[in-house]
């Protein structure tokens, strides 16, 4: 049987990890790209565990990445991500990649695409879907990428080299759907809800712990047993769709709608972490809990860690109305898997406020590189 070998590299970006290709190594027709790529990671498979291929058998862990030389004025590479189903022959390149982004920038070093530069080399990159311009820097010693550091990321049990990612925006995107800092949203259960609704890359409900009748330091394993107080929370997460204009009532309450996040603030709070790790009141500025997919996240994630910094650097938020933060200072975030840091710039537009940067902090690093076989 003829075997097809591609060069391939499995990279860890944050807390995922994804196999990752350089565009020219792969088949040019669409259709069969995918269908090359479906095979890589072992889908689609009935029993949901991927076992012959290089896929996870999770959402975190079941992506792919084509990243190739661009050819735009000021930009290095362009990359896209799919988040490939685990029992379906499916391919979403909608995909915005999530924290598999911060490892494009190394990636692209390693592969020659981008000639490295010693210190700190950044990585300019173009992502087609959503449409949005990166920025990397990465750490170079010796003409190679920096992997190894004392960064410390919650989620990833060892420390390695810090990679900032810049998300460039040019401010003209609006970020309060409404028009308000604050909206008033009447809920069954919870009444009448101060929440901010603030729209970057995902449509997200910012509202007070307090107001929920909860605190901030809730862990997962012990929250997403009270089946009542989640329904009362995708109660609020249908008013907020609605609200923001993002679809109808009748489809935002709908099984499988997409509905926005939800998350939860309050003022920083010493706590323990879902792992056990003792998070001090000092190291935090404001505490926060996400519900997504009718439950608590264990983690927060770089699309979620962005909203919220963007949503404490607007005035008059519920998030900067609670968060311990200065303009221009990173966010500290409290969340039950840990602590993670984000920045965000925003500008008066009109009457309301637009973003034009916002920055995360992550790791990355390459975990294999050589060729996929795929049953030609």
């Amino acid at each position: 049987m003829a075997v097809l070998k591609i060069p391939a590299v499995y990279m860890r970006g944050g807390t995922s990890k994804g196999v990752f290709f350089n565009a020219r190594d792969l088949p040019r027709d669409p259709v069969q790209r995918d269908r090359v790529l479906l095979r890589v990671l072992g889908s689609p498979d009935p029993y949901s565990r991927q076992a012959d291929g290089m896929g996870g058998a999770s959402p975190a862990t079941s992506r792919v990445v084509v990243v190739e030389a661009s050819g735009r004025d000021g930009c290095d590479v362009e990359y896209r991500c799919g988040q490939v189903a685990v029992d379906r022959p499916e391919i979403d390149w909608t995909a915005s990649g999530g924290s598999l982004a911060v490892a494009v920038g190394p990636y692209a070093i390693q592969q020659g695409l981008v000639a490295p530069r010693e210190g700190t080399t950044e990585v300019r990159i173009w992502q087609p879907h959503p449409g949005r311009w990166l920025a990397a820097h990465v750490e170079v010693r010796g003409g190679e990428v920096l992997e190894d550091g004392v960064f410390v990321e919650d989620g990833v049990p060892f420390p390695a080299a810090e990679v900032r990612l810049d998300f460039i925006d040019d401010g003209t995107s609006c970020l309060l759907p409404t028009g308000k800092v604050q909206d008033v949203l009447e809920v069954d259960g919870l009444g009448p809800l101060s929440v901010s609704l603030i729209r970057t890359e995902q449509a997200t409900v910012f509202a007070r712990a307090s107001d929920l009748g909860l605190h901030g330091r809730e862990k997962p394993d012990t929250f997403n047993r009270d089946s009542r107080m989640l329904a009362r929370l995708e109660a609020l997460r249908i008013e907020g769709a609605v609200a923001m204009g993002l679809m109808s009532r009748a489809r935002a309450e709908k099984p499988g709608a997409p509905l926005p996040r939800l998350v939860w603030v309050a003022p920083p709070m010493a706590y323990k972490s879902a792992s056990g790790a003792d998070v001090p009141r000092d190291s935090i500025d404001v505490l926060a809990r996400i519900v997504a997919d009718g439950r608590m996240q264990r983690g927060f994630g770089t699309r979620n860690a962005l909203a919220l910094a963007v949503a404490a650097a607007v005035p008059g938020s519920v998030v900067s109305q609670m968060a311990r933060t200065l303009p221009g200072v990173a966010t500290r975030i409290g969340h039950a898997g840990g602590v993670q840091t984000a920045w965000a710039t925003v500008s008066p537009q009109g009457q309301g406020w637009g973003l034009e940067r916002a920055t995360v902090s992550r790791t990355a690093r390459c975990l294999m590189s050589g060729w996929v076989h795929v049953p030609a």
